[in-house]
C-alpha cells in the first residue's frame, strides 16, 4: 500500500523558491563576478572587434594610489588558463608598451591610429594582465600627486594590486598565476614574488623574466666583455682595460678605484652609448628610428636629465661603467614611442578605457616617476634563492643575446652564481616558423630556473622575435620543456 503523498505547505515552497534563487544569484555572481564597467566594449582602432573579452580601469592601492590595469582574456580557456601578470621596466616605463609593441593581442602601427591583431599574442594561451607600475606610469596617478617611491613600496602596491584583482575578478582566483616582466622588471618581479609566495590565496606556479637587471655588478662586468667580444673596443683599448682594471685574472669594471681604469671605461661608455649605436638591439641600425625619437648619438651630448634606461642607476650610485652615462633620455634609447602615445593620448581611446580625469597624459616613460625613485636592490639574489628553495615555482630567465642595456652574459652569470643542480647542459633550443626548424637559441637547465637567449634579438624579445618568443612563452606556461 503506498503512502500518501506529503502535502508542503505553500509558505514552505515560497521558502524554497527563494532559497533556489538566491543560490542560483550567488551562483552567477561567483561566475560572472568581473566588473562590467570596466569591460571594453569597443577599442578604436580595430577593423574587427575581438571575440575574448578585455577590461581596463583602476586598482586602488595603499595611500591613496591607483594603478591602471588592462586585462585581456585568453583566447583559448579563459576559465582555466592561467593568469600572467606583465610588468615593464624603468623604473618609470609603462607595460602598455608590452601591450601595443611587444606580445599584446594587437600591435599599434605607425599611423598612431590603427590596431592590427597579433598572431603571437600571449594571451592565446593566457590570460594577461599588463599593470602600469608604479603610480605615476601611464594612466596610474595618486590622489595626492606625489610620485616618490622605492623597490620596497613598489613591491608591495604590485601586491595589493593583485589582490585587488582577483578580488573584482575572483572567477580566476584560483588559475594558475604567473608573473612576469622585462627590463627594471627584473626587480620589480622577484622582489613582488617574494611577497605572493607567502600568500597561500594566490596560485603562484612561477616567474619569467627578459633582458631583467639582476645584478648591477654583474651587468657592468658583463658589458664590458660583451662590447669586446662583439668587436666594439679594439686591441688597444682591451689591453688598457686588463692592464688598468685587472689583476690575479679577475677584473672589476664595477667600482674601480684606479682612475686610469675609470678613464679606460670612459672610452667604453662613449662608444656603447654615444657612438651612434642602439643599445637596445647592437645589430639594428638608426635607420629603423622613426620620427619623435631620441637618437642613440645624441644621448650623451644632450642636456637633458638622467633616468629612464633600464640598466642605469642614479646619478651619485658608484663608479661603475653604467653610472658613468647619466645624460640618458627618458624614452628607451632608439625606439619610437609616437604611435603609441597618439593612440593612447586619444580622447575616444582614454574613454573606451575608462581613463580617470586625474591620470597625466600617457607617456611611455615618467620623468618624475624616474628621477625620485629610489633603488634599493643593487641585486636579487637573496628572492631567486628564496623562489627556489621552496623547490615547486618554475622560474625562467631570458634573454636577447644583441641587447647592451642588459646583456646576456650578465644575466648568465647571475643564474650560475644562484649555484644550483645542472639539469640539462647548455645546449641549442627549436621552434618552428614559417621557413621550418629553427634555433631559438640556446638554453641551460637548473633544479626549478632555466637560462635561455633567443638568437639575434634585442631587448624587447617579443618584438624582434615574435615567433620565438611565443614559442618560448608557450613551453614556459605549458610547463613544457624547452
Amino acid at each position: 500500500m503506498s503512502s500518501p503523498p506529503v502535502k508542503v505547505p505553500p509558505t514552505s515552497i515560497g521558502r524554497l523558491i527563494m532559497l533556489l534563487l538566491l543560490f542560483l544569484c550567488n551562483f552567477l555572481f561567483v561566475v560572472e563576478a568581473a566588473p562590467d564597467a570596466d569591460e571594453v566594449k569597443y577599442l578604436p582602432g580595430l577593423a574587427k572587434q575581438p571575440s575574448f573579452k578585455q577590461y581596463s580601469g583602476y586598482l586602488s592601492v595603499a595611500h591613496g594610489k591607483h594603478l591602471h590595469y588592462w586585462f585581456v582574456e585568453s583566447q583559448s580557456k579563459p576559465a582555466s588558463d592561467p593568469v600572467v601578470l606583465w610588468l615593464n621596466g624603468g623604473p618609470g616605463c609603462s607595460s602598455l608598451d608590452g601591450l601595443l609593441t611587444e606580445h599584446g593581442p594587437f600591435l599599434i602601427q605607425d599611423d598612431g591610429v590603427t590596431l592590427e591583431y597579433n598572431k603571437y599574442s600571449w594571451n592565446q594561451i593566457a590570460n594577461v594582465l599588463y599593470l602600469e607600475s608604479p603610480a605615476g606610469v601611464g594612466f596610474s596617478y595618486s590622489d595626492d600627486g606625489n610620485y616618490k617611491t622605492n623597490d620596497t613600496e613598489v613591491s608591495m602596491n604590485n601586491y595589493l594590486a593583485l589582490k585587488e584583482f582577483f578580488r573584482l575578478f575572483p572567477e580566476f582566483s584560483t588559475n594558475e598565476l604567473f608573473l612576469t616582466g622585462e627590463s627594471y622588471g627584473g626587480i620589480y618581479i622577484p622582489t613582488l614574488a617574494e611577497r605572493v609566495m607567502e600568500d597561500s590565496k594566490l596560485n603562484l606556479q612561477g616567474i619569467a623574466v627578459g633582458n631583467g637587471m639582476s645584478s648591477y655588478e654583474l651587468n657592468d662586468n658583463s658589458l664590458v666583455y660583451f662590447a669586446y667580444y662583439h668587436g666594439l673596443l679594439g686591441s688597444q683599448l682591451w689591453a688598457d682595460l686588463q692592464s688598468y682594471c685587472c689583476s690575479d685574472g679577475k677584473c672589476n669594471f664595477y667600482n674601480n678605484p684606479n682612475p686610469n681604469c675609470s678613464n679606460s671605461l670612459g672610452e667604453v661608455q662613449d662608444i656603447v652609448y654615444s657612438s651612434g649605436l642602439n643599445m637596445y638591439n647592437l645589430y639594428a641600425p638608426l635607420a629603423s628610428c622613426g620620427p619623435g625619437e631620441h637618437l642613440c648619438p645624441a644621448e650623451a651630448d644632450s642636456d637633458v636629465e638622467p633616468g629612464g634606461s633600464c640598466c642605469h642607476r642614479p646619478p651619485g650610485k658608484l663608479r661603475g661603467l653604467t653610472s658613468l652615462h647619466l645624460s640618458v633620455r627618458l624614452d628607451p634609447p632608439c625606439t619610437n614611442s609616437t604611435p603609441s602615445n597618439l593612440y593612447l593620448n586619444n580622447a575616444y581611446v582614454k574613454s573606451a578605457l575608462h581613463i580617470s580625469p586625474k591620470a597625466l597624459d600617457w607617456a611611455i616613460c615618467s620623468a618624475e616617476v624616474n628621477l625620485n625613485y629610489r633603488r634599493l636592490y643593487m641585486d636579487v639574489k637573496k628572492q631567486y634563492l628564496k623562489l627556489l628553495g621552496a623547490l615547486k615555482y618554475r622560474i625562467l630567465v631570458y634573454n636577447g643575446d644583441v641587447d647592451m642595456a642588459c646583456n646576456f652574459m650578465g644575466d648568465e652569470w647571475f643564474v650560475e652564481s644562484l649555484n644550483q643542480q645542472v639539469q640539462v647542459q647548455r645546449r641549442p633550443w627549436v621552434y618552428d616558423d614559417v621557413d621550418g626548424r629553427q634555433v631559438g637559441g640556446f638554453i641551460k637547465e637548473f633544479d626549478n630556473i632555466a637560462f635561455l637567449t633567443v638568437k639575434g634579438s634585442g631587448h624587447m624579445v617579443p618584438t624582434d622575435k615574435p615567433i620565438a618568443a611565443y614559442a618560448m612563452f608557450y613551453r614556459f606556461i605549458k610547463k613544457q620543456p624547452y
